[in-house]
């Protein structure tokens, strides 16, 4: 057994020896692997961060674009709700106007002040009541002058008649012109109607 036990530690230190041989091999290779790294880094580094930069542009433009066109979204929403909201509030100015207005026209029609459509009717009413005036005296004049050549006609007979009375029969006649005129204004008026 002590030729066993004295075999094995042999192999022990044959595989100590090994494994560290292993270690080191790996370790060198490693190492070598690091620095082979390092030098193809700095030959070609300057060719991925130009690379790196690129995309890092394609990429800022990108989001750039995008944020452009959130913002213009964004703008397009807001002028949208705010022309909204001003039709809305326009709408609520009209009611409140209209309401308004038919409150001073009733407080003004309680106390009694014509309204701009009572005015224009009381206008037209003048108007036509001054075209009918107009027509009137027109169809007066056209009576007077011959009711007055008649008075006329019947005076000179009676200042023959009464030279020293002319007056008192001017005034006579004169009477009974007006009389005659207006029971013809009486007899007519009713005919018209």
């Amino acid at each position: 057994m002590v030729k066993k036990l004295q075999k094995l530690s042999a192999d022990k230190k044959k595989s100590n020896a090994q494994l560290s041989s292993t270690v080191k091999d790996s370790a060198q290779q490693i190492w070598l692997a690091g620095l082979g790294a390092f030098s193809k880094a700095q030959e070609e580094g300057g060719k991925v961060f130009e690379a790196l930069v690129k995309e890092g542009l394609t990429i800022q433009r990108k989001t750039q674009a995008v944020a452009e066109e959130k913002i213009t979204e964004a703008t397009s929403r807001v002028t949208t709700m705010a022309s909204d909201i001003g039709s809305k509030a326009q709408g609520q100015w009209d009611k409140l106007e209209n309401i308004f207005e038919d409150r001073v026209a009733k407080a003004l029609a309680k106390l009694g002040v014509p309204s701009a459509r009572d005015l224009e009717a009381l206008s037209a009413r003048v108007d036509a009541l001054a075209k009918g005036s107009k027509a009137a005296p027109a169809k007066a004049a056209a009576k007077a002058p011959a009711k007055k050549a008649a008075v006329k006609k019947a005076a000179p007979a009676k200042a023959a008649a009464k030279p020293a009375a002319k007056a008192p029969a001017k005034k006579a006649v004169a009477k009974k012109t007006a009389t005659r005129a207006a029971a013809d204004a009486a007899t007519s008026t009713p005919s018209a109607s």
